[in-house]
């Protein structure tokens, strides 16, 4: 981070002890002394209090810490994603493997527990989309990057856009036939 640096920087620019500056921006000496050494960041009020007290631009003052922000959004949008992900991986086996236990412990209340499994799993899939196209990542190659935090060249992302709508049609084939063989177990064991 750079802010630390920069707020010691004008400081001892204007000849400011801690203690004069943090009479001036409304903290404590050990907050001044926190912010220039990286243990913590000034909330945006103080940040325009310490840019009036410069005189300077709040762009000056924290540049060099624009593209710090940018990363950490970006690495914790990347840890969202791989949440989300791994809740959904869960619940989808668990909704693979859990109807007929379900069913065969608990009758219809297992039915009803399952079908309020299945809406779970169906809610955070949605999640998982909304995320997908939020950061246009649509294909297998395309999320392993993301996570990785990296992206695709040009030509790699065409060639997996151009894979999309198959896969599409596959993942919809599976669906249905996912659909099918839980249908069929569900009509064999309430028979």
């Amino acid at each position: 981070m750079e802010l630390g640096k920069q707020i010691k920087k004008y400081r001892n620019e204007l000849s400011l002890s801690q203690e004069t500056l943090a009479d001036k921006v409304y903290v404590s000496r050990q907050t001044i002394s926190n912010w220039e050494n990286d243990k913590s960041y000034p909330d945006v009020n103080s940040l325009v209090l310490l840019s009036e007290v410069f005189q300077i631009s709040l762009d000056q003052l924290i540049k060099g810490d624009i593209a710090y922000m940018k990363e950490q959004i970006k690495l914790e949008d990347r840890k969202e994603f791989e949440k989300l992900a791994q809740v959904f991986g869960i619940l989808f086996v668990a909704v693979v493997v859990t109807p007929i236990p379900l069913i065969h412990l608990f009758k219809y209340v297992g039915v009803g527990i399952w079908v309020v499994l299945a809406g779970l799993a169906l809610y955070v899939s949605i999640l998982v989309e909304k995320k997908k196209k939020q950061f246009d990542v649509q294909t297998y190659k395309e999320i392993i990057a993301f996570t990785e935090g990296a992206r695709l060249d040009e030509i790699s992302k065409a060639r997996e856009e151009g894979k999309r709508p198959y896969q599409k049609i596959f993942l919809a084939f599976l669906a249905g036939m996912l659909t099918l063989i839980i249908a069929i177990v569900f009509v064999w064991l309430l028979k």
